[in-house]
């Protein structure tokens, strides 16, 4: 029986925290890239993570739905952060 060649999509293995909001990523295809979140941590449930370079560090890597997370529910979208999209609040105000 042939294995199917559904691709699945890219995904976050490892997140590790190099200085300030950026982090170094390990995708599930082997890729590692230096990623600053900054522009990615807006609205209220990123305020302490992007004020405390503490509250920054607990990123943690949710292999369940392979993204970056934090303690208090925070997430990144993978495929965002993979594809150097444009944060979706950036999208809904670049529209507005």
């Amino acid at each position: 029986e042939a294995m199917s060649m559904t691709t699945r999509p890219v995904r976050i293995e490892l997140a590790e925290p190099t200085g300030g909001t950026k982090v170094r990523l390990t995708f599930t295809n082997g890729e590692r890239r230096e990623v600053d979140l900054l522009p990615y941590l807006h609205g209220p449930i990123f305020d302490e993570i992007r004020s405390d370079p503490a509250k920054f560090r607990e990123i943690v890597v949710d292999r369940e739905i392979g993204t970056v997370v934090w303690p208090n529910g925070a997430d990144i979208d993978p495929d965002v952060l993979f594809k150097g999209l444009r944060p979706a609040w950036s999208e809904a105000e670049a529209t507005a």
